[in-house]
């Protein structure tokens, strides 16, 4: 694999003309009302917002970078042009649009149809990001890369996982089951991972699972915390042990064996259509 070879293949733009709006998607906008309207509203409203932030991300990165890497300062400036055309997280998204495919009952807007080439794009940089970091194995090698891997899975899976069962409304209205869907895209996303991460965590252990759950009931009761009437000093009271039994669930998931995985190996890179 070479970044040249990436580098021609985010030129190529495969989804140029793909993402065209069309009437199509204010016909279905007009048609959703009610509670499910506002739902879908904030998902867009999330989605742009963590879209428009990698924009930001590689565009500095495209800008710092062209005169010490040009062709790496390249690839980052058409990724921020990916970004800057749509909003994924590329498992979860390809796990709706075929859910959404095999169900076309739950198929509320338009947008859903968009998915899978939005994934495309999301792969195209996740071989990017992963030539990156094998072509500097020395940060992959160590004790301190392993902790830190573990720690960035924990802290996405955790925050999908509580904002998500906080949103279950979405993924009902669409026909997906929460927890099913969100447990899905982290053992997908650990197992992509486990490619490149010298290790992760041991998601498919029911026990992660179970302190997953955990943390949703002491968040929730969190939540509820915070719509008493209760005076701010009384509140706070009440938050503490709630606090140490969530961090105590986080520490106790971060702490449990994990999986050594990784390589740094470069496979043979062929640009492809579908992922």
């Amino acid at each position: 694999m070479s970044f040249e070879a990436l580098l021609q293949e985010f030129k190529t733009d495969f989804n140029q003309t793909h993402f065209v709006r069309n009437k199509e998607f204010k016909e279905a906008a007009d048609k959703i009302d009610g509670p499910l309207r506002q739902i879908f509203v904030e998902f867009l409203e999330r989605s742009c917002t963590a879209e428009f932030s990698g924009f930001l991300l590689y565009k500095e990165l495209g800008r710092r970078l062209k005169k010490t890497n040009p062709v790496v300062a390249e690839i980052f400036s058409l990724m921020s042009r990916d970004e800057a055309r749509h909003a994924g997280s590329d498992i979860g998204y390809i796990t709706i649009y075929r859910h959404l495919k095999e169900n076309p009952e739950y198929q509320c807007y338009p947008i859903f149809k968009y998915f899978e080439n939005w994934c495309q794009d999301e792969n195209r940089h996740g071989d990017f990001f992963s030539a990156l970091m094998k072509a500097q194995p020395q940060f992959l090698n160590d004790w301190k890369a392993k902790l830190w891997a573990r720690f960035f899975c924990l802290s996405v899976y955790v925050t999908m996982y509580l904002n998500d069962c906080q949103r279950t409304a979405f993924y009902e209205g669409i026909g997906l089951d929460t927890k099913e869907f969100d447990m899905h895209v982290i053992i997908e996303t650990n197992r992509t991972t486990a490619r490149i991460f010298p290790a992760v965590l041991d998601v498919e252990n029911p026990e992660f699972k179970r302190k997953l759950d955990h943390m949703v009931e002491i968040n929730e009761k969190l939540l509820a915390v915070g719509e008493t009437d209760d005076i701010p000093l009384v509140k706070n009271l009440k938050r503490i042990p709630l606090i140490a039994a969530l961090a105590s669930e986080l520490l106790a998931a971060y702490l449990m064996k994990p999986i050594e995985s990784g390589s740094v190996d470069l496979a043979d890179f062929e640009p492809q259509l579908v992922y």
